[in-house]
């Protein structure tokens, strides 16, 4: 296991407190839940097995901070990680994405990372190759019949035959491309042909999505990959030409081994508005789309119970898996959900809404906050951006007052008013607020600005 999954739990929420403000009791569970999954894999019985995660299910309005939570817990573990709508999903049968598509997502994502962490590994070896490679195109090496002849430039004395001063050339170029100095030379490469026949939507309605895709990747490894020349910086060259060197060093039959190991056993798959499959207002077995959407919840059910899945880096079981499901509930209950799909999400968590305080709080703390983001935005151009603190008091009191009077959105308001407040000085960098200039955000600005958001309560203009 890496080292950021050895975090404690009290650790983790300390990580999740940087970014969100206060739902306690979710991140307490998102913490345990990840916290368990190391200590599953430290049993030393065979029980390890057949300890399963506690799926959990959060329930609370838009912008309160769920998927953020769930966001943040996979970057904290670097454990592949998946967001998916319920809502994209329809019935086996109907129009729509398979369910099981999520998890050909999380191991496409596991690849992607095994294959990142393999390139990183590999990468002074392939500079390497790829520095020879582009020597190679500036200046075509000589062969002698003595073997391993090589003259460095500090030698002295003159080149006595071709083969030697096509050596002292080549290392002469060699210093020049690792300083730097020939980046914007144009030179000729061979780059490998994709390879990929096209096959497109060919028999799509009979064939699912993995035999459509293994099909694809049979027919590409059939026919041959003829390499094309391409003209291109020595800059561009190297990034290209990485990746080919950097692909022939790493064993992909390696990577899909771990890649499917890591998604089985630390993947983590987030099921968002998982209320819009819920029969909403009681509805038990009715018509229409209540049908598709109990037929979505009867389709997720074996895939979080625990199933296998084909993909086409191989099968992947879904045991371990761990779900986080939420939604806001507002018209459904989490009990209009199946019963059996109810028993697979113990873990039931209530989001709390945002006061203004957190509003205050989110503006302030977290190594993200949208004050932050925008300081940032206006320091690219050198121009300076402070907050009052009553200013700041006067942002959060908007947004929670819009909040309250038209739809509550959570904290994804605090981006509308910002926006509003800050778009005039954002048009006018650098045309008539020049480098070195300062801003100062006073509570009267922002009364001044957001004063007609305030007045006007259809907002229609500005409601994300």
């Amino acid at each position: 296991m890496l080292s950021s999954t050895h975090l404690t739990p009290q650790q983790i929420v300390k990580e999740l407190d940087k970014y969100i403000v206060g739902q306690y009791d979710a991140k307490r569970n998102v913490a345990i839940a990840l916290r368990n999954r190391w200590r599953r894999m430290n049993v030393q019985t065979e029980i390890h097995d057949d300890i399963v995660p506690n799926n959990i299910l959060m329930i609370g309005t838009t912008g309160v901070g769920k998927t953020e939570i769930a966001r943040r817990l996979a970057k904290i573990a670097d454990a592949p990680f998946v967001k998916v709508e319920a809502s994209k999903f329809t019935e086996v049968g109907y129009v729509g994405r398979d369910v099981e598509s999520m998890v050909r997502d999380l191991v496409e994502q596991s690849v992607n990372m095994v294959k990142a962490r393999k390139k990183d590994e590999v990468k002074e070896r392939a500079a390497q190759s790829v520095e020879e490679i582009i020597l190679d195109a500036l200046i075509p090496p000589m062969r002698s019949k003595s073997a391993g002849f090589t003259v460095t430039p500090e030698q002295e004395g003159e080149p006595t035959t071709d083969v030697e001063l096509n050596e002292r050339t080549r290392s002469l170029f060699r210093n020049k491309i690792r300083n730097g100095e020939l980046e914007d030379r144009k030179i000729e490469i061979n780059i490998k042909g994709s390879g990929n026949p096209g096959v497109g939507m060919i028999g799509a309605g009979m064939m699912d999505e993995v035999s459509m895709m293994n099909l694809q990747d049979m027919l590409s490894g059939m026919l041959p990959k003829k390499p094309r020349k391409r003209r291109v910086t020595v800059g561009e060259a190297r990034k290209i030409l990485f990746e080919e060197e950097a692909s022939k060093l790493i064993d992909m039959d390696e990577v899909k081994e771990e890649a499917i190991r890591r998604a089985e056993d630390t993947g983590i798959i987030f099921i968002d508005e998982i209320d819009k499959i819920a029969s909403g207002a009681g509805k038990k077995g009715g018509s229409g789309p209540d049908v598709s959407r109990e037929g979505v919840q009867r389709d997720l059910l074996p895939i979080v119970e625990g199933s296998t899945v084909n993909t086409k880096y191989g099968v992947i079981k879904t045991d371990h898996v761990l779900f986080v499901a939420a939604g806001a509930f507002h018209i459904a209950k989490p009990s209009d959900l199946i019963p059996e799909l109810q028993g697979r999400f113990p873990i039931r968590v209530e989001l709390t809404n945002l006061t203004k305080a957190d509003f205050v709080r989110i503006l302030n703390e977290p190594k993200n906050a949208l004050t932050k983001q925008y300081q940032a935005l206006f320091e690219a151009e050198g121009v300076s951006v402070q907050f009052d603190d009553d200013a700041i008091d006067e942002i959060a009191s908007t947004a929670f007052e819009i909040n309250a009077d038209v739809e509550n959105i959570g904290a994804r308001r605090l981006h509308t008013v910002m926006s509003r407040l800050l778009n005039e000085f954002l048009f006018d960098v650098p045309d008539k607020i020049g480098a070195d200039s300062q801003i100062r955000i006073t509570q009267q600005l922002v009364k001044d600005k957001l004063s007609s958001l305030i007045k006007n309560k259809d907002l229609s203009e500005y409601i994300l």
